[in-house]
């Protein structure tokens, strides 16, 4: 159920969308155990200037490849985000060419009272999930 989004520099054709977008979503099942069909994703493209992303005094350069993940999820362990950091730079690095430090993460919680996935009803509430 995490809910991904995507902000990158526009420019990548749907092929490289779509690696990008499996990539993601192996590195979610794996690190989050959710169900394969659990796929919630959003890819938002930009112009350039647009996108300011620089390193918080890390002291690495970014490329016109990189990538922003907004994840919205319900809690997950620390544990659980740290797989999942690893796994969503080692499956963009293998499958779409990606450098790690082009890619950036950002996980945000909320509760089952949060989601509604259709039918005006909030189905971690109801018992329905």
């Amino acid at each position: 159920m995490p809910l991904v989004r995507f902000d990158l520099i526009e420019g990548r054709d749907q092929a490289a969308l779509k690696r990008l977008l499996d990539a993601s979503h192996r590195a979610v099942v794996k690190a989050f155990g959710v169900p394969e069909r659990d796929r919630y994703q959003i890819v938002n493209q930009h112009p350039a200037h647009e996108l300011i992303i620089e390193d918080t005094g890390l002291g690495f350069e970014r490329s016109q490849n990189l990538v922003i993940v907004s994840v919205t999820s319900t809690q997950r362990s620390d544990k659980q985000k740290k797989e999942f950091y690893k796994l969503l730079a080692e499956e963009l690095e293998e499958y779409c060419g990606m450098d790690p430090k082009d890619i950036m993460v950002s996980i945000v919680t909320n509760g089952a009272a949060d989601w509604s996935f259709g039918f005006g009803e909030a189905q971690f509430l109801t018992g329905k999930l």
